[in-house]
């Protein structure tokens, strides 16, 4: 699951070290352009629906928080 969602953030930003960055909005490495994107993706490649109570930063600042808002979404 892991790198299905890195290759998905590199569609979005291929010029960031997503696996070195930990805070991607809080930092506005992520803008809201880019937070429409991947939620399209991440919705369609992982079979969730993201909705508009998980738009907050802690849940996008980072891979692992990313992941844990799939994980908690699949659960």
């Amino acid at each position: 699951m892991r790198e299905k969602l890195l290759s998905i953030l590199q569609e979005v930003r291929p010029d960031v070290d997503f696996e070195n960055c930990g805070l991607l909005m809080d930092d506005r490495i992520l803008d809201s352009y880019d937070i429409v994107f991947l939620i399209g993706r991440i919705n369609e490649e992982f079979g969730v629906d993201i909705i508009v109570e998980h738009l907050v930063p802690e849940n996008f600042n980072s891979v692992d928080a990313i992941l844990s808002l799939i994980a908690s979404m699949k659960s």
